[in-house]
């Protein structure tokens, strides 16, 4: 069996470098895109099992749309999402209650940028393995 592929869509080319090198280190299988458009490209090319996704890329929050988007889209509205952001710091705002929800933000998990990387490890883990039915 080869190893999981993840899927790392975000505008910012050093934090892609980072977090790539992080997954590599457990031997995934990283691919990346810079803004959604690509990001969408890539999952129609193969799906990976795991995608992380930036909240804020462009105009603005297009990660949230974008999650909103694969998540009616049946080929990927399974397709595990590990959301990573930055918009506490850049905007000094948080989610009121649970950050999680099915319409507004329809990910399987969320940590804000500068994230340690056995914490990143762990939740791409946790991922795979509830994707798995482990």
């Amino acid at each position: 069996m080869s190893a999981p592929t993840i899927l790392i869509i975000d505008d910012d080319p050093d934090f892609v470098a980072v977090t790539k090198a992080i997954l590599e280190t457990k031997q995934y299988i990283v691919r990346s895109a810079y803004n959604p458009e690509e990001g969408l490209a890539e999952l129609e090319k193969e799906a990976p099992d795991a995608l992380i996704l930036d909240v804020m890329m462009g105009k603005g929050a297009e990660g949230f749309i974008f999650a909103r988007k694969l998540r009616k889209d049946a080929r990927f509205a399974k397709l595990p999402i590990l959301m990573l952001t930055s918009m506490r710091e850049q905007t000094g705002f948080d989610f009121p209650g649970e950050r999680i929800h099915e319409k507004f933000l329809p990910v399987d998990d969320y940590v804000e940028k500068g994230v340690e990387p056995q914490v990143l490890l762990d939740k791409i883990e946790q991922l795979l393995a509830k994707e798995s039915g482990d």
